[in-house]
């Protein structure tokens, strides 16, 4: 004999209970590690914090302040080594990352750019802050870091791989290059060789390349060649500042 379960009873009370889940009251919103959970709270919070006037100034300082601006400049003078470690020491100067440009073979190596077979130079790209190093201050000392007037390389490293050019991003840099160039004209005796080009592409070297001075001081053309070329310009512009704070 089957028993007829009578189940109206229990459903009459399962509607009656409140499930907890369905029915909790939403948690407030809180700020992380502050423990603040309303918004008026919150206004509080953030009135007092601008009554304070260090408060006030920091946060007027960071809306107002924009992002420092900066600018690239890619020539060549020789072996990159040298100009890389020449420039990294001029103040307003953020970044050098040696490279080749002004060829027609894309990605180049090295190995390729020894052929001579790739109208590639070794040359630098210097990003720097307009606001502390101008572009023609950048240019003039180009012409002290190198011997512009040597033809076919410079030093002892020959091929047009070592020329003397400047590669020019818009028609404002090739104006403050050929007019940095026709004042440096005057201060020479023999006729300036350096190349003024726009340029197409800069293309980063090997890794090895990149600071080299930096972390091979001791190698033999780091400590004969580029050392004693770095601790003239180091005078020259400790010199330059003297002067200018005397002024």
């Amino acid at each position: 004999m089957v028993k007829h379960l009578d189940y109206s009873s229990s459903l009459h009370v399962a509607k009656n209970v409140t499930n907890p889940i369905l029915h909790a009251s939403p948690r407030p919103r809180t700020i992380p590690g502050c423990g603040i959970s309303n918004s008026r709270q919150t206004f509080i919070l953030m009135k007092r914090l601008l009554s304070l006037p260090c408060f006030a100034a920091l946060l007027l300082t960071h809306m107002n302040s924009a992002p420092a601006k900066t600018e690239s400049l890619v020539l060549g003078g020789g072996c990159f080594w040298c100009t890389e470690a020449a420039y990294e020491i001029l103040p307003g100067v953020k970044d050098v990352v040696s490279g080749y440009a002004g060829g027609h073979v894309p990605n180049p190596t090295y190995e390729q750019i020894g052929t001579k077979k790739t109208g590639h130079a070794e040359v630098i790209k210097i990003d720097f802050d307009p606001t502390v190093v101008s572009l023609e201050k950048l240019l003039d000392y180009f012409w002290h870091v190198h011997n512009p007037t040597q033809v076919g390389g410079q030093g002892n490293d020959h091929g047009p791989q070592y020329r003397s050019i400047i590669l020019c991003s818009s028609p404002a840099q090739k104006a403050a290059a050929e007019k940095s160039l026709a004042a440096a004209a005057k201060t020479f005796r023999d006729p300036i060789t350096t190349e003024i080009a726009p340029l197409e592409k800069f293309w980063v070297a090997e890794k090895y390349h990149q600071d080299y001075f930096r972390l091979n001081p001791n190698a033999g053309y780091c400590s004969y060649v580029i050392a004693p070329k770095i601790k003239k310009l180091e005078q020259q512009i400790a010199e330059e500042k003297s002067a200018q704070a005397g002024r």
